[in-house]
Parts: C-alpha cells; sequence; structure tokens
C-alpha cells in the first residue's frame, strides 16, 4: 500500500527525507516552488534498513513519501498523508494489534483517495470502483477499530525493531515494494487514480498475507483473506483498464 534515491549519509534515521530539495528540513511542503508534479512523484525517496526512532518498525518509516509542493497530484498528496499516519502508529509488538493499526491508517488513505476520484474523475469505470472502493473499505476501518480498541492490552508475540523479524520483514516488504514501484504522476485524474490505487491495493494484500502468516486473532485473519481476495479482484480490473487507456498518459 511509493517507491527517490538519496546518498547514504543523509538517512541517519529511517525516514524518506528529501534532502536533496529541502536542504535537511523534515517538513512536507517546505520545498522550493519549482517542484514539479513529475519529479515530487519519483524524486527524494529512500528506506532506511535499520530502527532508530523507539516504537517503530524495523526500517519502516512511511513518511514524506512525496512533497506538498504546487502542482502535485491530489491523489499522491492524499498517499503521502497516509504513510505519515502509519509512520506515525508506534509498534506495540503484537502482531494482530499492529497489523490492525496500520491497516487502519491504509483504508483510510484509500478512502480518502476514493473521494478525490468521485471529486476529480471523470471515468465511469474509475468512478463506479472508487464508490465500492470507499464503501467496501469503510465497512472494514469500523471492524478495524474494534479489533485494535480489542488488542491494546495483547500480550507481545513479534519483535518490531528486529528487520531479519518474520512478520518485521514482511510489513517492510510491504512498503518497500509500495515505494519502488511508485508510478509518476500525469494529468488525468482518472489515470492518477488507478495507478496510485494498483500499487496501494498491493501493500495492502502484502500487508495481508503477512497477517495470515503470523497473526493469531480469528477475526483478523479471516479479515486479511477478504482483503487479499477482494483487492486482487480489483487489482486484475486496474490493470486492465490501464491498458485500454493508455492514451490518457
Amino acid at each position: 500500500m511509493l517507491f527517490f534515491a538519496l546518498t547514504p549519509n543523509t538517512m541517519n534515521k529511517p525516514s524518506f527525507f528529501l534532502a536533496a530539495l529541502c536542504a535537511g528540513t523534515l517538513l512536507l511542503g517546505s520545498c522550493s516552488s519549482d517542484k514539479t508534479a513529475d519529479t515530487t512523484a519519483t524524486d527524494g525517496m529512500a528506506m532506511d534498513s535499520s530502527a532508530t526512532m523507539s516504537g517503530d518498525m524495523a526500517g519502516m518509516d512511511h513518511s514524506q513519501m512525496a512533497d506538498g509542493a504546487a502542482g502535485a497530484s491530489p491523489q499522491l498528496v492524499a498517499m503521502n498523508e497516509m504513510m505519515q499516519k502509519m509512520h506515525a502508529t508506534k509498534m506495540k509488538g503484537n502482531t494482530d494489534h499492529d497489523f490492525a493499526h496500520h491497516m487502519l491508517e491504509h483504508h483510510k488513505g484509500a478512502v480518502a483517495m476514493a473521494d478525490i476520484q468521485l471529486r476529480d474523475g471523470k471515468d465511469a469505470t474509475m468512478r463506479r470502483m472508487a464508490g465500492q472502493i470507499k464503501a467496501d473499505q469503510l465497512q472494514e476501518i469500523t471492524a478495524l477499530e474494534a479489533a485494535a480498541t480489542r488488542l491494546d492490552s495483547a500480550p507481545t508475540n513479534y519483535k518490531p525493531m528486529d528487520p531479519a523479524d518474520p512478520f518485521t520483514s514482511k510489513m517492510k516488504a510491504s512498503m518497500d515494494g509500495m515505494m519502488q514501484n511508485m508510478p509518476k504522476t500525469v494529468a488525468d485524474p482518472d489515470m492518477n487514480f488507478n495507478m496510485l490505487m494498483t500499487v496501494h491495493h498491493q501493500s495492502a494484500v502484502d500487508m495481508a498475507r503477512a497477517e495470515l502468516a503470523h497473526g493469531k486473532d480469528t477475526k483478523l485473519k479471516e479479515m486479511a483473506q477478504m482483503m487479499i481476495t477482494a483487492q486482487e479482484k480489483e487489482i486484475a480490473a486496474f490493470k486492465d483498464w490501464h491498458n485500454q487507456n493508455g492514451d490518457k498518459m
């Protein structure tokens, strides 16, 4: 559920610093105004392999996916805000608890992106998919919120600061994959929704697979399987539409 190269000496904490653009500042939108939408989507991001921030999952900093420069795709801005909120979610060390909290923010990001598509998009297929995604994920958000509350006192069962931990590794891989496959945005809002939501959905599928492999909570594992089934079907539909609408690039 995002994919910019920095030099090693700029990565002294697990964050995607926009050092080259912002002269070391960490504030989104503080970059120079001549940053374009295309470079916003493809520059200034990297993943550190070690965690130095207390409570964060090893190597996972989801902040600063892209800057908020003028001209950036609203879809990309919404995705960036989602990543910041995921980064702000501290890891408890319980697979089910941490999956629920991360997926909760991930789903909220999808709803925000669907709302933008319903506001700006023109294509009937993409608008229909946006409406369905919003309805499905709002329903799942309610279930995830209940699970997150229920699991607040769940015991520790993995090591979020250990990159070799199997669950940590899989969750980090879902974020790495999103970063590495982040497309350049274009002028057409329907195409931007299509491309970004494809990457977003794949990240959710990868996170759900991590929960299936290492989670303990029966209800959450059932929900994870439902997410995989639904979102893999939607990914296929997104790719079919993309192949038929290359002119929108």
